[in-house]
């Protein structure tokens, strides 16, 4: 990771995430479950933050993917 990124932060390269990675928005606080998947848009369990289609953002906020940093 680069020194610019706060603590949290996956540096925009989602490649790097465990595919178990939990992650949270950082405007609206909802979390992204891999093992939950989101019905909203319809992707299914077992999805990695690694694997969601480019057009998804958050389900709440509509936040970027970019926006969400890695809870434990």
């Amino acid at each position: 990771m680069s020194g610019h990124f706060f603590a949290g932060s996956y540096d925009g390269d989602a490649a790097n995430l465990p595919p178990d990675a939990r992650l949270e928005c950082r405007i609206c606080w909802h979390v992204y479950d891999p093992a939950e998947g989101d019905p909203v848009a319809q992707v299914p369990p077992g999805t990695p933050f690694s694997a969601l289609p480019a057009h998804w953002t958050c389900p709440n906020c509509d936040a970027d993917p970019s926006g969400f940093l890695v809870i434990a």
